[in-house]
């Protein structure tokens, strides 16, 4: 029997989510995507799970779309019934807890695009992130041609589109694409535990704060600064002075603990 192409593996309250189609460099054909879509959505309501890490089985994160089954039956990106149905975008989008990407090695296109669908990326010494859409012929439609020059400028998004030319993880890290680089056996490890830290603050915060950043992102700045004031203000109606004194305990205690 063969393995599952999405592996899942509980950390408590994180749960790992593995592409595992390996020997195709984790290509997202059409099976593994409907995959991570109905794990995405699994997890969507798994009272149990606050956060995911999401990495690939092997050299790559994802190479992206499977070019070899899109020259067989055609890709048509959202206009066809079949793509519809199994958008990884929207699953993603719907999922109200962090999504930590740990991406382990090529992350290529439509990988570059799934990848852009975390929250937070980190990065082995191996990563390799490209966007081929200009050379083989398919316009961005999950995201990366507006996601990538809000994250790393506009020239650099440019440059990076323009040429299809790869961009290792240092150079990732200091344009600001991924958050930190580590050596390839730590980086799930890492993940993990930056994960495991989300999840220890207070739920309801946390999805709130969660849709209170991408939900302002999407705005201009002043429009964004009146929803955060609007919700504060909706918030402060639930909470109460013992419970802020008790978060306050929580955090100076968290505070030495961390200068050791």
């Amino acid at each position: 029997m063969s393995e599952p192409i999405v592996l899942t593996e509980r950390h408590g309250a994180v749960c790992l989510v593995t592409l595992n189609r390996p020997d195709a460099l984790n290509a997202l054909n059409r099976a593994l995507r409907a995959e991570i879509v109905r794990v995405f959505t699994e997890l969507k309501d798994d009272p149990e799970i606050r956060a995911v890490v999401l990495t690939g089985a092997g050299r790559a994160f994802s190479a992206g779309i499977d070019l070899k089954e899109a020259g067989q039956t055609g890709f048509a990106l959202g206009a066809d019934e079949d793509s519809k149905s199994i958008n990884m975008l929207a699953a993603l989008e719907a999922y109200p807890w962090p999504i930590i990407g740990a991406i382990n090695g090529f992350a290529i296109t439509g990988g570059f695009e799934l990848a852009l669908m975390c929250d937070v990326l980190l990065a082995s010494e191996h990563t390799r992130f490209a966007d081929t859409h200009a050379r083989v012929g398919i316009v961005p439609g999950w995201g990366l041609s507006q996601k990538l020059s809000r994250l790393i400028g506009i020239s650099r998004a440019k440059e990076l589109s323009f040429t299809g030319n790869f961009i290792d993880a240092e150079t990732s890290e200091k344009w600001g694409l991924v958050n930190r680089v580590y050596p390839a056996a730590d980086l799930v490890p890492a993940a993990l535990q930056m994960a495991t830290e989300m999840t220890s603050t207070n739920p309801d915060l946390l999805r709130k704060y969660k849709a209170l950043i991408d939900d302002g992102f999407g705005m201009n700045f002043a429009a964004s600064m009146k929803e955060e004031i609007k919700r504060s203000i909706d918030h402060s109606k639930s909470v109460s002075a013992s419970a802020v004194e008790e978060a306050r305990k929580q955090v100076t205690a968290r505070g030495r603990d961390q200068q050791g």
